[in-house]
């Protein structure tokens, strides 16, 4: 049986930042994934440290928008039909948090753990020699329309009681920052303190070196059962080994909740199926990741790409692409940009949902012998250096940097 002081339970930028900051503790972290560390939702994602989403997911707006949510396969969020029934106990809570009085609250909490999201990658990349990666050029949320301009504005107020940055830019504005962008009506939200990676795949890569150089041990396998014992929190590989641990952080973004139960605990954990277009490149159309508002995908540039990322999908982790989501990315990227043509691959990866879009970052009912962080939704990359903070302090016993009691597992 192999023993180990620490044991990260996934590979993501939540695991492999846990990993790393444990291992400046001096401490023996072994680390499963069943897939290349870093793979998954930390690669395909759009790339952004996004301070500026404070808001949930549900929200009153959900509420009114639900026809669409069930009925219109291309409505930027959507539920897949035929897991309409399997979801059913998730969208009940869902639709509570979607109701004004937690919508706000939500907010609040998840504004507090944004704080400094940009700060801490910065230091973060700076440690894993990955600053050329980050850009500090900010992001735009562009409204291609007077009525989404409008609804965007009393949004972005919204943000700002929350402590956001932002400026609302003409068209012609946006122009200048984005001379590919030519809008007639409408404008543009800018959020100049945003950080975006131009790689998250190459990041991702250069944070498990960082942690394989300290001494961390990397196993291809998945976990089948979490058990505790006597001596520590045993967990059973695929090929029946067993790992014993003294402390066990479960981190496998969509796939935690399986874990969670067998160390006690319920979560309402669902998965949001999340897909990404790109088109080869040689110069970037964009200077910075722009969000459509009403079709919710980024285009995002990348070193050689023009990506094109988002849309929520409730609706499991089947493998199987839903190629009319694929469809809605092209056709709303062609909008922008006519001459893009097909693009050359797509991807589609999963995202850990909770129904208050809080992640869950807190000991286990039954001890600290047992640490969970999961559920961030969209946000696990710009939450990923707080969380592994967050984690330490529960490990060790210290302060938390930040009240954590919102993101408590007790809060269900």
């Amino acid at each position: 049986m192999e023993k180990t002081d620490i044991l990260v339970l996934g590979g993501g930028v939540i695991g492999l930042s846990v990993a790393l900051r444990m291992l400046n503790l001096g401490k023996e972290v072994t680390l499963i994934d069943c897939e290349e560390p870093g793979s998954g939702a930390s690669y395909g994602n759009a790339g952004t440290i996004a301070e500026y989403a404070v808001l949930p997911v549900g929200s009153p707006e959900v509420i009114k928008r639900l026809p669409a949510l069930l009925f219109n396969k291309n409505s930027p969020i959507a539920i897949k039909r035929s897991e309409i029934l399997s979801l059913a106990p998730w969208l009940m809570k869902f639709l509570y948090q979607s109701m004004p009085k937690q919508a706000a609250k939500n907010a609040q909490s998840i504004a507090g753990l944004l704080v400094n999201a940009r700060l801490r990658w910065e230091d973060l990349a700076s440690q894993i020699n990955g600053s050329s990666l980050l850009n500090s050029n900010g992001s735009i949320y562009i409204y291609r329309s007077k009525s989404i301009y409008d609804a965007g504005e009393k949004d972005i107020n919204h943000r700002k009681t929350l402590g956001l940055n932002a400026q609302m830019l003409t068209p012609s504005e946006l122009n200048k920052l984005e001379p590919n962008i030519n809008l007639t009506e409408g404008g543009a939200a800018y959020f100049p303190d945003c950080n975006y990676m131009s790689d998250p795949g190459k990041m991702m890569k250069l944070l498990l070196g960082a942690c394989i150089d300290k001494g961390c041990h990397v196993i291809r396998q998945s976990a089948k059962n979490v058990e505790r014992s006597k001596t520590g929190i045993e967990v059973t590989l695929d090929d029946k080994s067993i790992i014993l641990s003294n402390h066990l952080v479960v981190s496998a973004g969509a796939f935690s909740k399986k874990f969670a139960k067998q160390a006690g605990d319920n979560i309402p954990l669902d998965v949001e199926r999340g897909y990404h277009v790109e088109y080869d490149m040689n110069e970037p159309l964009l200077n910075r990741p722009c969000c459509s508002a009403d079709g919710g995908f980024y285009m995002s540039p990348m070193t050689g790409r023009l990506r094109v990322a988002g849309t929520v999908e409730l609706g499991g982790v089947s493998p199987q692409i839903s190629n009319h989501r694929i469809n809605h990315l092209e056709i709303g990227a062609s909008n922008f940009f006519p001459d893009l043509g097909k693009s050359n691959r797509s991807w589609l990866g999963f995202r850990p949902s909770i129904p208050d879009s809080k992640p869950v970052i807190s000991a286990s009912r039954k001890g600290n012998d047992v640490v969970y962080a999961f559920g961030h939704g969209h946000i696990g990359l710009t939450l990923a250096p707080i969380t592994a903070e967050i984690v330490e302090s529960i490990i060790t016993g210290e302060e938390s940097p930040i009240p954590i009691h919102e993101f408590s597992v007790r809060r269900f």
